[in-house]
């Protein structure tokens, strides 16, 4: 696990360990709303940030960046006991099981 300091640099940090090697990358991350337009760009910037690490690398991405409302859906979707939803996780299968069908396609990974 590698932690970076914000969603922003998600997509420097993601590439890095797709041209590493690795056969897949799972971002983690929560974005809450504010009172600002900085929200939407910040979302935006990740989104689109990992969508191309995957395209260009050809590298899965699981999209596990949580954007959020409030505090309350954050945790909702966290994973955590109680909650009702865990967005990581679906993050995680959803990258390996593309990793397995593109292993599938494309033969053993390069690492």
């Amino acid at each position: 696990m590698n932690r970076c300091p914000g969603a922003f640099e998600l997509p420097v940090v993601a590439r890095a360990l797709a041209v590493a090697g690795y056969d897949a990358v799972v971002a983690l991350g929560v974005v809450v709303r504010g009172g600002t337009p900085h929200f939407e760009y910040v979302c935006g910037a990740a989104t689109d940030g990992l969508l191309r690490v995957s395209l260009d690398t050809g590298v899965p991405v699981g999209f596990g960046v949580l954007t959020c409302d409030n505090e309350q859906q954050a945790l909702d979707r966290s994973g955590l006991p109680g909650s009702h939803e865990d967005k990581g996780r679906e993050a995680c299968e959803a990258a390996l099981a593309t990793a397995v069908l593109l292993r599938g396609i494309t033969g053993p990974s390069r690492a």
